[in-house]
């Protein structure tokens, strides 16, 4: 099982951060045991001091697929779900200057937090999904599916023309505007539509 992230595919988010939106799809990857799942803590590693939340929308692959043309990217998935990137900020930063991969600052120990999966044709469009962030109650972070660079369909053809995507596989569709740090107690909060996700602590 792979889990795959798209990077800068929100206008927003990409302004936010001060960068150029990108001509094609930016994506990197996280291993298996990133995941964290059933509402589990996560653990503020002691490697960094500024670990920033990013929500973003879950597809997950349900077929094996290599060379899939947009058309047919519809048909390799059937679930959405919600999730969070938790990106080492501070070694982030240290790497972009260095010119180095980012894989210390994302792809750590329980740094992609994973919501159950919900059928897609729940949903009387895909290219209408809200979704938000809540940190102690309070809303940091709302995005809509309308407003990708890459809808999901063009992220999923784009991925398996390099990396043949697999059932099981995850894909991170990006963070829309609103990233910021947690702290130990903070308690996050994810919603598709007016629908709960997930719902655990920072420890």
């Amino acid at each position: 099982m792979k889990i795959i992230c798209v990077g800068l595919n929100y206008h927003d988010h990409i302004e936010e951060l001060g960068f150029s939106a990108p001509d094609e799809p930016i994506f990197f990857m996280k291993p298996e045991t990133a995941l964290l799942v059933r509402n589990r803590p996560f653990f503020l590693p002691d490697f960094s001091q500024e670990i920033h939340y990013e929500v973003e929308l879950l597809v997950r692959i349900n077929k094996l697929g290599k060379h899939i043309q947009p058309k047919f990217a519809h048909t390799y998935y059937d679930e959405i779900g919600l999730g969070v990137d938790f990106t080492a900020r501070d070694i982030q930063e240290r790497l972009r200057k260095e010119g180095l991969p980012w894989e210390l600052a994302k792809s750590f120990d329980s740094s992609a937090a994973v919501s159950p999966f919900i059928p897609k044709d729940q949903f009387p469009d895909l290219s209408e999904i809200c979704f938000s962030l809540q940190k102690n109650g309070e809303t940091v972070q709302i995005g809509n599916s309308n407003n990708m660079i890459f809808n999901i369909d063009q992220l999923i053809s784009y991925i398996s023309r390099y990396i043949t995507l697999k059932i099981g596989d995850i894909i991170f569709t990006g963070t829309p505007v609103g990233v910021g740090p947690v702290s130990i107690n903070d308690r996050l909060t994810g919603y598709i539509e007016d629908q709960k996700m997930f719902d655990f602590k920072i420890k």
